[in-house]
């Protein structure tokens, strides 16, 4: 029978860790064990985990072109209650979704499975298989918290649990955080079906704020730096602005392809070792050849690329108005240069820039906002100073609805075993 106090007794170090040890996270995590148990049987032999969301600080689409990235692993997670199984099926139930039942008898990607869970589950497998690391079936139960569509990476989330959950059922925990972030990136490009970088995974595994060099891809370099933006006065929002992701796959796919473009026309694969002066030395060709957005998309990779540094300098001096000042600028370059705070396709929907316009009328001079993750729709992001806290959150949800303004609190883990 299952032992609720022992239990509690068990994980507490770890939600302490994770700053979240309080009766309610207590209970959320035996609400999920009873459910795996009313599901899949009742055993003594389960285990729990939880990936954190993330939030990216600065270095919007960077990442796919080997470029640095700011992120942060934040307090909204997806947690898990898991155990092995006989066979070769694994069966997924998260909360408020049909049961995913994939047989990893075969490991080819099924076009079936596109843009849906199950494929995600078995490109992981598909991963783990080709870097000749250990899978197999299980069962879990998954309840998430992180905001769909609002750039908190749910998907990335996810992906790093199943990595998360074959590495410590099957491999003994011995996969580290980037390698996981890989093979998930892996699924999430091969058998999901999009192109996306590897920020977003390292972001949810990581933990901590961290900085992400991806020069080179296959072996990307990870650093964590302490920073309190509470300390210095200041609170991290998220603001959904309501915008549909719907069809917009072609919008997330335009910026790597029209990037890479334009690093073709100088014979490299991506952006990263391309100078502003070969841009500007190179634009009429690049305008004819690529078109003047890709151009623009390059301008901005090679800026934001050097923000992420000007950040970490500013991190380095706890220099919070100069951390706020590169803020705003990556949100102005992302605007102005990247293009992605709306769809071409829906030029009426502009959630993101009247989200920034409303936190700007509330903030004036103080305070950042900027996109928040691909951009498109969804969501921005808002360093709120916490005088005008108040203001700022009526103010949005006056616009946006009740909710609409997330307040986000950086966790020390990022994928992690719980028990």
């Amino acid at each position: 029978m299952f032992d609720k106090a022992k239990f509690i007794n068990a994980i507490e170090p770890q939600l302490k860790y994770l700053g979240c040890l309080n009766d309610q996270t207590k209970q959320r995590y035996i609400s999920a064990v009873e459910k795996f148990f009313a599901l899949y049987g009742e055993t003594d032999d389960f285990h729990v985990f939880s990936v954190s969301g993330r939030s990216e600080i600065c270095g919007n689409h960077t990442d796919h072109n080997h470029g640095k990235v700011a992120a942060a692993s934040i307090d909204l997670d997806i947690i898990a209650v898991a155990a092995k199984c006989d066979g070769c099926e694994i069966r997924v139930k998260s909360e408020g979704f049909d049961e995913d039942i994939v047989d990893i008898s075969s490991l080819s990607s099924e076009l079936s499975e596109n843009f849906g869970s199950a494929a995600l589950i078995r490109g992981v497998c598909d991963g783990l298989n080709n870097n000749g690391r250990n899978y197999g079936a299980f069962h879990a139960y998954t309840e998430s918290r992180i905001l769909k569509g609002s750039g908190l990476s749910s998907s990335a989330a996810f992906e790093d649990m199943i990595g998360t959950i074959e590495n410590h059922l099957y491999n003994n925990g011995s996969i580290d955080y980037v390698e996981i972030s890989k093979i998930s990136q892996y699924a999430e490009n091969v058998h999901f079906g999009k192109p996306c970088g590897l920020m977003d995974q390292m972001a949810c595994a990581a933990g901590g704020f961290v900085g992400i060099d991806f020069e080179d891809p296959s072996s990307p370099k990870a650093e964590n730096v302490a920073f309190d933006i509470d300390s210095h006065g200041y609170s991290l929002y998220i603001v959904n602005t309501g915008g549909s992701h719907a069809d917009l796959n072609d919008d997330y796919a335009s910026v790597p392809a029209e990037m890479k473009a334009v690093a073709h026309f100088f014979g490299k694969d991506v952006l990263r070792g391309i100078s502003e002066k070969q841009l500007n030395d190179n634009a009429l060709d690049i305008r004819r050849e690529c078109g003047d957005r890709a151009l623009l998309r390059a301008y901005h990779f090679v800026h934001e690329n050097a923000r992420v540094d000007k950040l970490f300098e500013a991190i380095s001096r706890d220099d919070m108005p100069a951390f706020l000042s590169v803020i705003r600028e990556s949100g102005v370059s992302s605007a102005t240069l990247l293009q992605n705070y709306y769809s071409t396709k829906a030029p009426h929907e502009q959630g993101i820039a009247l989200a920034c316009a409303v936190a700007q009328s509330i903030m004036g001079d103080d305070g950042a906002c900027r996109v928040h993750g691909g951009g498109f729709a969804g969501t921005a992001q808002v360093f709120v100073p916490k005088a005008k806290e108040e203001a700022f959150k009526k103010e949005i949800e006056t616009v946006f609805g009740a909710g609409s303004a997330t307040k986000l609190s950086i966790r020390a883990g990022g994928a992690v075993k719980i028990y």
